[in-house]
Parts: structure tokens; C-alpha cells; sequence
């Protein structure tokens, strides 16, 4: 196996509590490593596990795990923890795993999971939508739709996932979050492959040749996953594509991180809105 033979790779660090009395990585521990990885696996395919497994009417269960020891990790290895879906039977699916050291392949897996119903555990075949899905991604393909336009046509997405992040999460007021500049704005929602809303931001004018994002949000179980990225890209193409010369957004200083990989720069000192910490950052188009 190659590191090339996966189009999702996990990256982790090896922790102290997880070696042992010989100071390499304890073998079970990387069946915990995988099954991390699965959970990567779903976030990248943009589907929120519980909520698509409940869309679905039914749940994924362990038949078989298979490992197979190569060389040893050890305390504060990176790892690349890869995964793909091998083959799609009837009532189950096989994921092929492996984990690299950069390029040297320490362990390889083969994990058996069963489509069941949740409440007899018995098994079922897996729904055509579950498998288009997967064998799409490994397919290449994109697994999220970006929609972009008016207030009317996107609200109650928008709306959604807003409430959800900013409202209940982050508890800010109700009458903080919804404002007169919705309706005027554009307005961004990306979708999954089952048409669930994940993400949504506006764009709105700022000054003559200048565009403002705001309202940027994405539900817990993606974040992470580049759902995001894609709602920023959006927006700054449709800012380009009017001819704004230049962006600027007022970033939660715990997603600064986020805004500077996409090429904004902060642009003035750190302050409170809504009773949490910003920075104005910039980028030119």
C-alpha cells in the first residue's frame, strides 16, 4: 500500500499514553487510530454521521477487523492514518486502511461493517444513496454543492444554520444576529449529498470596490472538513465577479487561523463584538 492509493488521510500525533513497556505504539492502539479515521472519513464525505445514519434508517456495525504490522510507531510520530472503501457488498462494506510514517506503511487494515437496523441489529441492505455517495468520492468527485443567492431563495437554510452555531451555540442574542442587511445581501449555503445545509456566510457592499463576509458558520460535525473554505471561496468569487477589488470580514480570533490560510491578513488591533474576541482581517481579489 501507498499513501497515493488514498484520497483521505488522518493525520495524528503519537501521544505518551500510547506506548508501551517496549516504547513503540501499543497494537491495539491502532484499531482506535482507524476507527478515528472513519469518523474523518464521514466528515469528509460531508455527511454528519447520526443525523445521516437516522436519514438512512439504519447504523453501520463491526463484523470484522483485520491488522496487519508492518514496522513500529513510536512517541511523537506524525501519522497518516489512510482510508478508502475497497468494495460495497450487499449488506456490508469493506474499508481498506493503512498508516504512514511520511511514506513508510506501519500497519494495514481491513475493516468488515454491516448496514443494520439499529434496533435489531440485523442486517439490511445498504441504501443505494450510501452507495452512490462513496463510490463517488472515491470516485473523485466533489461531495458538497455550493448554492449562492438572494435572501428569498436561501433563508431558511441560512437561517438554520446560523441559529444552530450563532444563537445556541455561541449564545448571542437573537436580536443581534438577524439584521436589515439580509434581504440586500448574497448569500452562500453549501449542501451535502442528501441536500442537508452545512455551511452558509454573506457578502455584503462594504465601500466603493470593497466587499464585506460575514455570517460565516458551519455546523460542529464539519468543521474541519474544507465545507467552509468552499462557502469563503463562493463568496469571494461572486465578490471578484462584480468587481470588488478588495474583501474584508470580522474573524473570530479562534478562526484567524482559518482566514489566514485562505490569504487574509489581519488588518488592526483585536476586539470584542457580541461579547466575543475579532480581528478585521483583509485580502485583495
Amino acid at each position: 500500500m501507498k499513501r497515493t492509493d488514498f484520497r483521505f488521510l488522518d493525520r495524528l500525533r503519537v501521544r505518551w499514553a500510547e506506548i508501551d513497556a517496549q516504547k513503540i505504539v501499543f497494537n491495539g492502539h491502532y484499531l482506535m487510530y482507524f476507527d478515528t479515521a472513519v469518523g474523518g472519513y464521514w466528515r469528509t464525505l460531508a455527511m454528519p454521521y447520526e443525523q445521516t445514519m437516522a436519514q438512512l434508517g439504519g447504523d453501520l456495525y463491526v463484523r470484522k477487523a483485520t491488522v496487519e504490522y508492518e514496522a513500529s510507531a513510536r512517541y511523537d510520530d506524525v501519522l497518516d492514518v489512510g482510508l478508502r472503501c475497497a468494495r460495497i457488498g450487499n449488506s456490508s462494506i469493506l474499508f481498506s486502511g493503512a498508516a504512514f510514517r511520511q511514506d513508510q506503511l506501519l500497519v494495514s487494515c481491513e475493516l468488515v461493517y454491516v448496514f443494520a437496523d439499529p434496533h435489531t441489529q440485523t442486517s439490511k441492505p445498504v441504501p443505494e444513496a450510501l452507495r452512490d455517495i462513496m463510490n463517488a468520492f472515491e470516485a473523485g468527485e466533489a461531495m458538497v454543492d455550493v448554492r449562492v443567492g438572494g435572501w428569498d431563495a436561501l433563508r431558511l437554510h441560512a437561517q438554520a444554520i446560523r441559529t444552530a452555531v450563532f444563537i445556541e451555540e455561541q449564545q448571542i442574542p437573537v436580536e443581534m444576529e438577524w439584521d436589515e442587511s439580509d434581504p440586500n445581501g448574497v448569500h452562500a449555503v453549501a449542501f451535502n449529498r442528501f441536500g442537508l445545509p452545512l455551511a452558509t456566510g454573506r457578502l455584503l457592499p462594504h465601500a466603493p470596490s470593497v466587499a464585506r463576509i460575514g455570517r460565516m458558520a458551519s455546523i460542529q460535525t464539519v468543521r474541519g472538513s474544507g465545507v467552509g473554505r468552499r462557502v469563503l471561496d463562493a463568496l469571494m468569487d461572486s465578490a471578484r465577479a462584480r468587481g470588488d477589488r478588495e474583501v474584508l470580514l470580522h474573524a473570530q480570533t479562534s478562526a484567524q487561523g482559518f482566514y489566514a490560510r485562505a490569504g487574509f491578513v489581519a488588518a488592526g488591533p483585536v476586539f470584542e463584538e457580541a461579547g466575543i474576541a475579532h480581528v478585521e482581517m483583509t485580502r485583495a481579489l
